[in-house]
């Protein structure tokens, strides 16, 4: 089973969201199916085989999450995000103020899907290969 030091040196390499793609590659590798990500913290529940699962601690001080999504907005900071304009942490902040309060990523499905506060899909993007 993979262990949060194992997960955090591969998100070492990562450096913006241009760095994704490697960074699912080496979950895999690691045998992660997935993992949920809330914005408001930074706390990152990861899954594999037969119900195991391991947490990542608050990564930064609590973000409030806007109690409604805009979804084209943040489809405008994702795209930068993705493109290398931004950080870690600014992303968090931009998916915040869009509404976004989590975000989960289904390796098997090779997908990512944001939610709002109450649950709701707002965006379901696939993860290039």
């Amino acid at each position: 089973m993979f262990t949060i030091e194992q997960i955090k040196e591969a998100h070492a390499k990562v450096q913006n969201g241009a760095d994704f793609p490697n960074y699912i590659q080496d979950l895999i590798i690691l045998g992660v199916k997935g993992y949920d990500t809330f914005v408001n913290n930074g706390n990152v529940e990861y899954y594999g085989v037969n119900n195991y699962t391991v947490s990542a601690d608050e990564k930064y001080p609590e973000i409030q999450v806007a109690p409604v999504a805009n979804k084209e907005r943040f489809i405008e900071f994702l795209v930068m995000h993705q493109d290398g304009q931004t950080d870690y942490l600014t992303f968090c902040n931009h998916a915040a103020q869009s509404g976004i309060a989590k975000w989960r990523v289904d390796i098997i499905e090779m997908t990512c899907t944001y939610f709002d506060k109450s649950g709701n899909e707002i965006l379901i993007e696939k993860i290039p290969d």
